[in-house]
């Protein structure tokens, strides 16, 4: 039984630290761009020329 109240207890720690890591993001401005991702594989890439 007390192995339940232990896993239980980690789960909710675990939770905060993605709860806070979400917040974290947000505050940073993780989520601000929403077009650029959307067109990025739309966009060419360099054609790198080898040398011999």
């Amino acid at each position: 039984m007390s192995i339940i109240f232990f896993l239980i207890g980690c789960s909710v720690f675990i939770a905060l630290i993605f709860l806070g890591a979400f917040f974290w993001a947000n505050k940073t401005g993780q989520h601000e761009d929403t077009y650029t991702p959307s067109v990025r594989i739309l966009f060419d890439d360099e054609v790198e020329e080898e040398e011999k």
